[in-house]
Parts: C-alpha cells; sequence; structure tokens
C-alpha cells in the first residue's frame, strides 16, 4: 500500500517560517525530511553553534523512529522552536571569549602565540578538524606578528556576526 504524501507544512510565526525553510534547502526529495547528516549544517545555518554531542542530542530527540537515518519536519520544528526560544546553541558572547582568552594568557600579554592557539583549538575540549582550524586562522593570526591578539579577533567575529544577523534572506 503506498503511503500517501504528507501536506505540506505551513508557518504560524516568523520563528517556524526560518525553521522550515533552513530545512527545506536540504529536503532534497521535497517530503518534509532530511537526512540526519545535515542536522549539524541547518543548526548552523539557524545561526546555532552546537557541538556535536548538542547535534547528536538533536538527532536523538527528532529521528524517525521507524525509519531511522532521517529527520522529519514533523518532529524537527517543533523541536527546534523550543530550543531556539530557549537560546540553546548560541554562540559565546564577546564577554565570555575574552574571559576565556584571558584565562589561557597566562602572563596577560594580550595575545596567544600561533602554536598555543593551535593545540588549544586541536587538542583541548571538542577538537578542531584541520579545515575548521585553518578557517579560523585566516581570521585569527596577525601576519605580522603570527600571534593571535584575541580582543582584535573577537572585535572581528562580532563584525562578522553582526553582518550575518543583518543580511537579507537570499
Amino acid at each position: 500500500m503506498a503511503r500517501k504524501e504528507e501536506p505540506k507544512i505551513q508557518p504560524n510565526n516568523d520563528l517556524e517560517k526560518k525553521i522550515i525553510e533552513a530545512f527545506e534547502v536540504f529536503d532534497h526529495s521535497g517530503k518534509q525530511v532530511v537526512d540526519v547528516r545535515e542536522i549539524g549544517t541547518i543548526l548552523r545555518s539557524l545561526g546555532c553553534c552546537p557541538t556535536e554531542a548538542e547535534i547528536q542530542e538533536v538527532i536523538l530527540a527528532t529521528e524517525n523512529k521507524e525509519a531511522t537515518g532521517n529527520v522529519p519536519l514533523t518532529n524537527f520544528l517543533p523541536y527546534m522552536c523550543k530550543v531556539m526560544i530557549e537560546h540553546r546553541f548560541y554562540p559565546a558572547s564577546a564577554e565570555m571569549l575574552l574571559a576565556a582568552f584571558r584565562y589561557f594568557d597566562t602572563e596577560g600579554r594580550g595575545y596567544l602565540t600561533k602554536e598555543r592557539f593551535a593545540k588549544l583549538m586541536m587538542e583541548e575540549g571538542e577538537s578542531f578538524t584541520q579545515e575548521e582550524y585553518d578557517e579560523m586562522m585566516q581570521t585569527a593570526l596577525d601576519p605580522v606578528t603570527d600571534t593571535i591578539m584575541y580582543e582584535y579577533y573577537i572585535n572581528q567575529l562580532m563584525v562578522e556576526e553582526a553582518v550575518e544577523t543583518t543580511e537579507p534572506p537570499k
């Protein structure tokens, strides 16, 4: 017996519209379902900064229980509305980033060496991939001193974030 097509979900507000639009970019079949491997990318496109563990948490909460490996919009939408209203998975504030950099700058110099920063990013906490690290270093590394002047770097991040949040939808 053929499964009948689910009716297209209509957004009730701007938040739902934003989530549905992000989801639909990865819904290649047009059946309101995405592969679980796309969830991290969808979360990031919504402005979230989840850890790998948090991505797994979203997948576990929203994955289709009968057909594992995919996430239906009917599960994802209410879960993500709640997540976004609670401001979970959001990037750290400038103050939090500054406090973290200062913690690792034990000599209070206002910068971290490229080597120290590399060790922290690749080995401490949730490690970065080489590709993520290289991309970050394009902005973080001062080419003249070969150090990370962290107050300047944090300002660059905040400017990029402000530009991303004020750009009109594509």
